[in-house]
């Protein structure tokens, strides 16, 4: 298995981690809550942290599916064109998809610059850095899903084959 492979391999094992643990976070969040809330006794913090917690996933979520090539993006465009400009296509969307990824990311971290003192309103002993960081790391490994995916687009673009390793991924 090529390094790219093994990259994507661990890349992906790693957000599905990620992913599996802020759903299962999130439900039993929202299963206390109700519980509470049905008992009489409504956590003061729930709304705050479900969002943040619902913020989290969707950032992770996002690049796992980039590593996919399943996020929104112009892969039927490039799909449906005839194959002399899928090339150019895909150049082009890859250069949107990385320059607004980078660019969030690099305000995202502006952001935390700013949010330097503020708290949760709810839970004023956690940081807002520490929520809002979500923003340029989910940049970063979805610019790194985009980057690791991208070798198999290109060959899908030029009309070739899929690698080995991305036809051993697709194989049930």
């Amino acid at each position: 298995m090529s390094t790219i492979a093994t990259l994507r391999r661990a890349l992906e094992r790693l957000l599905e981690g990620i992913v599996f643990v802020l759903m299962l976070v999130m439900v039993l969040i929202v299963v206390a809550a109700v519980i509470y809330r049905k008992a009489g006794a409504s956590l003061v913090w729930y709304d705050e942290i479900a969002s943040i917690t619902l913020a989290w996933l969707t950032y992770y979520g996002a690049a796992l599916a980039a590593l996919k090539r399943a996020h929104i993006g112009f892969s039927g465009l490039v799909d449906a064109a005839p194959p002399g400009l899928r090339v150019a296509l895909l150049i082009v969307s890859e250069l949107f998809v990385f320059g607004f990824f980078m660019l969030l990311g690099w305000f995202g971290y502006v952001v935390l610059e700013v949010l330097e003192c503020d708290t949760l309103v709810s839970l004023p002993e956690v940081s807002t850095r520490y929520t809002q960081s979500v923003i340029p790391i989910g940049c970063a490994l979805f610019i790194l899903a985009e980057a690791l995916s991208l070798p198999d687009a290109w060959r899908a673009a030029r009309g070739l084959p899929p690698s080995a390793a991305a036809r051993r991924e697709a194989s049930p």
